[in-house]
């Protein structure tokens, strides 16, 4: 018997029939819940039911709020503190050395906590394409990321023998609730890595458009929300027979937020004249300028609004948006200038910013210009050299769009990167335009099925598609573009437990035998690579910096950033070392902690470093 046959052996559950009914008459009353069980299911808010049956308005708070099961939790979960490391990987890398550019194996959430000393407010660009709410995608859960298949097993959808009961859809399990928690803590931690003149860009579907958009204006406040681009994501003709109606999905939405909006400079998008405005740092300090001409066109025409502000007319076939004593009044005040030839008005300066009122934007990106999903798809095949089977890929050009609007040189984030598009259009973009873009990937290492074609090709995981393609696309950008030099490289760390040992006893259980072990309390399989740079998070420093290693006396001193840390972790330093590296003269030195022979020896390196390098801070593992 397959799956599909099996018969549930079980009574209907006619309270979820109820309201399932109760949904087709009155779906704002449905809304979802925790059970006795402590996982999701349907329920009804019976007070708005009672509002609904109500020809009054009935007792009861009311509050303009947008929430959901586990958004409380949520908010938790993204500053409760971690004990993990990234772990670097060389042999995995590309251009180690020299390379500025990151991509980090491990569920994103973890890392974005560990990345905000380093990252925090330096990232100008965050592009993110998260696992839509389909009931087939990888789940991301609040603390943890699981499989499909652990999915399955913690909300009893698999039999003793490890067969799957039911399919995971949007109805039986996969409930909005659930993404909803994903995604915000994960953006509430991406907005700290945003510089002030920052922005993220989310591509979406429909499914959870709203809530994101809800879910954003939240993180990243509604002023700040520049609008939506609309992708024309396929230009398949309309198969009658298959769209209802006629009518057929043919875009996506990319939604655009900034981190301060009045901090971003201007973008040059299209189709937004007249709903785009800029800040401007001329005599009246940060203003939002907006555009006062408009349109002219057809048989409407209003002589009175021809009149010249600032001695300017409107331009041929436009008139003024506003009146002349409106226009006078603003002349007064200072508060009307010719910006690039346009008359525009400044709309409240910084001081006012609550007075703003902000015209977001609506700009079409068409597939001739950026591509389809099918480009992508059909770009990722030829780099990999064979199929993937990835269907829902961004194409290269769409992600150079999006990436141009941010200058010539910003940090580029994306943490759920699949198969690295942004990396790939990073670095194609530098050798085009000779800038100095850098990116951090970050993409947690789902298995490939056995049966895909990416495992067939030789891709356990899809980290190994996007590091493989990382490579290939360097090489292949590096041809098409002789004597422009970019950045192909990529430095490789993967999400690890901590680097020292956890070590909880009660007093009792201490004994002679434990004294080694306590002695040493760095995991026995960690390098000194993954000592320094576990010591670069914890203070704060970018992992993308230059370092140099070096034999001093026969120990392993690393220099790193040309001194802002130095660090020997050998056992037994001798003194004559500690003081080489202190006339060095660096801002941290950090050494383990049985780098020396006792008490005595660790406090005078203390006094060497007051002496000889009274700036440095130093620190003891």
């Amino acid at each position: 018997m397959t799956n599909a046959e099996k018969l549930k052996m079980e009574t209907p559950d006619l309270t979820q029939s109820n309201i399932e009914k109760l949904a087709a008459l009155f779906p704002a009353c449905v809304t979802e819940a925790k059970g006795e069980d402590g996982k999701l299911k349907r329920a009804v808010n019976f007070e708005l039911l009672r509002q609904m049956l109500s020809d009054a308005v009935l007792e009861g708070d009311e509050a303009y709020e947008f929430t959901w099961v586990g958004k409380k939790a949520a908010i938790v979960e993204a500053n409760r503190p971690i004990r993990k490391t990234l772990r670097p990987c060389p042999a995995e890398s590309v251009n180690w050395d020299s390379t500025e550019n990151l991509y980090i194996e491990g569920d994103n959430l973890e890392v974005l906590k560990l990345l905000q000393e380093s990252y925090l407010g330096k990232v100008k660009m965050i592009y993110i394409d998260p696992p839509y709410n389909t009931g087939n995608d990888f789940i991301y859960r609040d603390n943890f990321a699981q499989s499909r298949e652990e999915y399955s097993e913690e909300s009893g959808q698999v039999d003793e023998n490890g067969d799957r009961l039911f399919k995971n859809t949007d109805s039986n399990g996969r409930f909005h609730s659930d993404w909803c928690s994903m995604i915000y803590s994960r953006l509430m931690l991406a907005r700290n890595l945003l510089s002030d003149d920052g922005s993220i860009l989310i591509s979406i579907d429909e499914r959870e458009y709203a809530n994101i958009k809800q879910i954003c204006n939240e993180v990243f406040g509604e002023k700040n929300y520049f609008g939506d681009i609309i992708w024309e994501a396929t230009t398949q003709p309309i198969n009658a027979g298959s769209a209802r109606f006629g009518l057929q999905k043919k875009t996506e939405i990319i939604l655009f937020y900034g981190k301060n909006k009045l901090a971003v400079p201007g973008f040059t998008l299209e189709k937004m004249e007249g709903g785009l405005s800029y800040p401007h740092n001329g005599k009246y300090g940060k203003c939002r300028f907006e555009i006062i001409e408009k349109s002219d066109s057809g048989n409407y025409s209003r002589p009175s609004m021809r009149f010249p502000i600032l001695g300017q007319y409107p331009r041929e076939g436009k008139r003024w948006q506003i009146g002349e004593s409106t226009a006078r009044a603003l002349e007064r005040e200072g508060k009307v200038e010719i910006v690039d030839g346009i008359v525009k008005k400044a709309v409240y300066p910084e001081d006012e910013s609550d007075k703003i009122q902000y015209k977001p934007f609506w700009s079409l990106l068409n597939a001739d210009d950026v591509g389809t999903a099918q480009t992508g798809k059909e770009e990722l095949n030829i780099i990999m050299g064979s199929p993937i089977g990835f269907d829902t890929v961004k194409p290269v050009r769409l992600l150079k769009k999006l990436i141009s609007y941010h200058g010539d040189s910003p940090l580029v984030l994306d943490f759920f990167s699949g198969s690295a598009t942004t990396a790939h259009a990073v670095m194609q973009l530098n050798a085009e335009d000779g800038g100095h873009r850098k990116f951090i990937m970050v993409q947690l290492p789902e298995p490939c099925d056995e049966k895909s074609e990416a495992y067939k090709a030789g891709y356990p995981n899809i980290c190994e598609i996007g590091k493989e393609r990382i490579r290939r696309a360097a090489k292949k950008i590096a041809a098409d573009n002789p004597g422009k030099p970019f950045d192909g490289g990529f430095r490789v760390f993967k999400l690890d437990d901590a680097n020292m040992t956890d070590v909880y006893y009660s007093a009792g259980e201490y004994d002679q035998n434990m004294l080694d072990r306590l002695e040493n309390n760095i995991k026995p399989d960690r390098t000194d690579l993954d000592l320094l740079f576990g010591c670069l998070l914890e203070w704060g420093l970018p992992l993308s910096m230059p370092y140099t290693s070096e034999q001093i006396e026969g120990c392993a001193v690393h220099t790193y950033n040309g001194g802002d840390l130095i660090a020997c972790f050998e056992e037994n330093i001798p003194e004559s070392v500690v003081k080489e590296i202190a006339k060095r003269q660096p801002l941290r030195a950090v050494f383990r902690d049985s780098s020396f022979a006792n008490s005595p020896a660790k406090i005078n390196v203390g006094e060497i470093f007051k002496l000889i390098a009274p700036g440095a801070t130093v620190k003891v593992l």
